[in-house]
């Protein structure tokens, strides 16, 4: 069985090409793709060539771990059918490249307990399950602080405030510097850092990125306050030592989400306590790939890039 697939041979050079990928096992469902994302996190490393070192990481990979489709073919104990929708967060399958994330392509085989059923009407919104789950797993878990400050105003940042709101969590304010990302707002207020006197904020969650801004958010944090790192940082993070001690500053990483956060979220969605609508700006059917991943890279007005399949 042969898959279209992004294929990335080394860093910046990318195209679209075909891939055997291994047979299906007993536990395994075969997925056909209708819509991927591309993340502006750990995918634009992986672009630029600055990702760390992983383990199965190595060129040529097939990208992307946020992939919404049908079921084309599913082993008897899987407990799916042919025709159920599902979110996959890519896959492991391609003989011939890395599939070190592997969602990026027009058909994938997936252990079948890595795949979350979705509602079919989602369509392309379906593919952001991962980013919303990513979000939800910074907000959970035991003696959480909610944020009442997030740093960014990218997809990642808007789901941070939507699923504050959604848990009846005081309004968050929301930080963002360029202008054009201060819109799209539902309930909460987007602000210039420099247009913010606060410095009493009990929990900072930072979406943008920024470690180099550590200091900063350290000075705007009330006395035992927390600031949490929910992007991706390749650089050696630092601050200093005195302003974090006069504060009691407390420092907490959001690691990447797991399986109960996919189906906490699914069911949020569902619920329509969290919605998806307008994270998505820009939608490129796939064989415009070369050109997708740049743009969703580079153009600060593409929050979210979508490839669509239907075609592949």
């Amino acid at each position: 069985m042969l898959s279209r697939a992004v294929i990335l041979d080394a860093p910046r050079s990318l195209a679209l090409g075909d891939l055997p990928v291994t047979d299906p096992g007993a536990g395994d469902i075969v997925v056909e793709i209708a819509h991927s994302g591309i993340s502006t996190g750990t995918e634009k490393l992986f672009w630029s060539g600055q990702m760390p070192p992983f383990p199965g990481m190595g060129y040529p990979l097939v990208p992307g771990y946020e992939a919404a489709g049908e079921v084309v073919e599913a082993g008897s104990g899987t407990g799916y059918a042919v025709g159920d929708h599902v979110f996959v967060p890519g896959a492991s399958c391609y003989r011939g490249a890395f599939g070190l994330f592997g969602g990026a392509s027009s058909r994938l085989v997936s252990a079948a307990d890595r795949a979350v059923r979705i509602d079919a009407a989602h369509g392309p919104e379906g593919a952001l399950l991962a980013l919303a789950a990513t979000a939800r797993h910074a907000l959970a878990g035991p003696n959480v602080t909610v944020p009442d400050l997030i740093v960014g105003h990218g997809v990642l940042g808007r789901l941070l405030a939507r699923l504050t709101l959604a848990a009846g969590a005081p309004v968050p304010t929301v930080w963002e510097v360029d202008p054009g990302r201060r819109t799209g707002a539902a309930g909460y207020e987007v602000l210039h850092p420099d247009d913010d006197p606060r410095r009493d904020y009990r929990a900072i969650y930072d979406a943008s990125g920024r470690g180099d801004l550590l200091n900063d958010w350290i000075g705007r944090i009330a006395r035992g306050g927390e600031v949490v790192l929910a992007g991706f940082y390749t650089a050696p993070l630092s601050f200093a030592f005195p302003p974090a001690f006069m504060k009691e500053a407390r420092l907490r990483i959001a690691a990447e989400w797991t399986r109960d956060d996919l189906l906490a979220t699914r069911a949020l969605v569902e619920s329509g306590a969290l919605s998806l609508d307008g994270l998505i700006t820009h939608r490129l059917p796939a064989d415009r790939a070369a050109e997708a991943y740049p743009k969703a890279f580079d153009d600060p007005a593409c929050l979210k890039m979508i490839l669509d399949w239907s075609a592949a």
